[in-house]
């Protein structure tokens, strides 16, 4: 049975339609070049970054630690992805092109590679917002039943992390 380990929320104001967690020693890596940009996350060593729609100004975001993959939680959501990372430290921050790099308080078990399930939706009171995928220019659901998760912010994000295998 799984069970939640820790919990951090904040908020980040993305740039360049981008926004990372990253391990904070890796310095100024950043994801692969190859990355599938078709995709919403583009990983690298160490790191993860999310495409937000250009009108996604703040993202208010729950990070979740948990021992064993959690289960998915109720309503609708925009969009949603999962990806393995290793996490060579464990040490967790948000990066972003202009504002760098800002350490995070969630305590994970240990360094290793771990799986996160990224989940997210747009507040509709402040859209319409249009895909950031490359060959894309949708126009994005904006499902309802998250308003106090969003606190006002553009997008909500929630990613569960959890580990799959030690350093």
């Amino acid at each position: 049975m799984s069970r939640l380990l820790d919990v951090c929320e904040t908020t980040v104001s993305p740039s360049y339609r981008l926004f990372g967690l990253v391990d904070t020693t890796m310095g100024a890596e950043t994801f692969d070049h190859d990355a599938d940009r078709s995709k919403w996350l583009l990983p690298g060593p160490g790191l993860v970054y999310l495409q937000v729609p250009s009108a996604v100004v703040t993202t208010a975001i729950r990070l979740e630690s948990w021992t064993t993959a959690p289960a998915l939680p109720p309503g609708q959501w925009a969009g949603h992805e999962e990806v393995e990372v290793d996490l060579p430290e464990g040490e967790l921050g948000l990066q972003t092109v202009d504002g760098g790099l800002r350490e995070i308080p969630l305590v994970l078990p240990s360094p290793g590679t771990y799986r996160m399930r990224w989940q997210w939706v747009f507040n509709p009171d402040t859209g319409p917002f249009t895909s950031p995928l490359q060959g894309c220019s949708d126009l994005l659901a904006t499902p309802g039943g998250h308003e106090a998760a969003l606190g006002g912010a553009d997008q909500f994000c929630l990613v569960r992390i959890w580990r799959t295998a030690t350093a």
